[in-house]
């Protein structure tokens, strides 16, 4: 009865604990996931003030990248979580319930160990999943949508850019609506472009309700290639602005890509992964080196976050000095920090030697075995009393 009562004392004390680290982890990355994506929300303004769309498409687009913050900032915020929670239980004394109910310290590291695994599925469900999704969801949306602020667009006496196929010159936006001494240049192939001078114009909507049109009065159409040229003159014509996208990038990135298609890829040049010229895809193809590093990322990312959990987890351990006491914390901090930055950045190296390569595709691995080598040597090779 003893033994089953010290059993069941044992999982609620580590049931508290990983319900404080959870509630602790789900504040801390909705505040911070929230403070990054208003910053990075007022930096995206430019798709309503400078590309025309609405406000609708800005939040829509907006809202997607969420996913791709919240992944960005998953293992430092757990981390944080961990260090945080961690020194609170031992700076208020709450750790001696472990000690005191015949937990060894070392159960506890591997608790923690072992709580990181979640962490790390849900890191990688996000970055092979979730994340090229909603990335390519918000491109798609953003590209396909319709430019709804051009009268905001264009303005006086200013060559307004609204494509790199598309130039807009008005002399004067009068109050009423109309503009006065309208020159629009499009781009329709290499060599070939179309001019349209006009007296005045309006923008108005289109059937569908969707983008606008200009109306324009008293003018002329040039069709320009390097052969010759055709002009036409009007009283009223219609130009369509509708059919006219913004400056949207058209190509997709890698970030916004499947997985799915990252796989097959490397796959299929999984002997020519580093080559620097070698493409896989007809559209939009991308560098199999590029893949390959786009991959690790996905991939053997996230298993950091599983050193970072034990390297937390040592708080709980004094130093016998009292002079390292002092910095122990301040030193497992930095070092937790070093191994974030270290991990968005060994993608790096493995465009070089096949050596380096495995080193480092092997190398969240060895920093687990590494650590309870280093777990031994402190126990001078007893563990289990630790």
């Amino acid at each position: 009865i003893f033994i089953k009562f010290i059993i069941s004392m044992n999982k609620l004390i580590f049931r508290k604990l990983s319900f404080d680290i959870f509630s602790f982890f789900l504040l801390s990355s909705l505040a911070i996931t929230s403070i990054v994506w208003v910053i990075q929300g007022v930096n995206l303004l430019d798709i309503v003030s400078e590309q025309g769309h609405s406000l609708k498409i800005y939040f829509f687009y907006t809202i997607l990248n969420l996913p791709k913050i919240f992944s960005k900032l998953l293992i430092f915020t757990y981390f944080l979580t961990l260090f945080v929670v961690l020194i609170r239980y031992v700076e208020s004394n709450e750790i001696l319930v472990f000690w005191t109910n015949g937990i060894r310290k070392i159960t506890f590291i591997n608790f923690i160990g072992k709580l990181s695994i979640f962490f790390v599925i849900l890191q990688l469900f996000l970055t092979l999943i979730i994340v090229p999704y909603t990335q390519n969801l918000k491109q798609e949306y953003l590209k396909n949508s319709t430019i709804e602020f051009f009268p905001q667009l264009i303005k006086e006496k200013k060559f307004s850019n609204l494509t790199k196929d598309l130039t807009i010159f008005v002399e004067k936006n009068k109050k009423d609506g109309f503009f006065e001494g309208i020159y629009i240049k499009e781009r329709l192939s290499e060599n070939e472009s179309k001019i349209i001078i006009a007296r005045k114009g309006e923008l108005i909507k289109n059937k569908k309700g969707m983008g606008f049109n200009f109306r324009l009065y008293d003018g002329g159409i040039s069709n320009i290639d390097d052969d010759s040229s055709i002009n036409l003159k009007f009283e009223e014509s219609i130009y369509q602005l509708s059919k006219i996208n913004s400056n949207t990038r058209k190509i997709d990135k890698l970030n916004e890509t499947k997985s799915s298609f990252l796989f097959y890829c490397l796959k299929k040049f999984l002997i020519d992964r580093k080559n620097n010229d070698l493409r896989c895809g007809s559209e939009n193809s991308f560098l199999v080196k590029d893949i390959y590093e786009e991959i690790f990322k996905r991939t053997i990312n996230p298993v950091y976050i599983i050193i970072l959990s034990l390297i937390s987890s040592l708080v709980v351990i004094k130093p016998k000095k009292t002079i390292i006491e002092k910095y122990f914390k301040f030193f497992l901090f930095i070092l937790g920090f070093l191994i974030i930055l270290f991990s968005e950045l060994s993608y790096k190296f493995i465009a070089f030697t096949f050596f380096l390569e495995l080193i480092f595709v092997l190398l969240p691995i060895f920093f687990i075995i590494l650590f309870y080598f280093f777990m031994l040597i402190k126990t001078k090779f007893n563990i289990r009393y630790l």
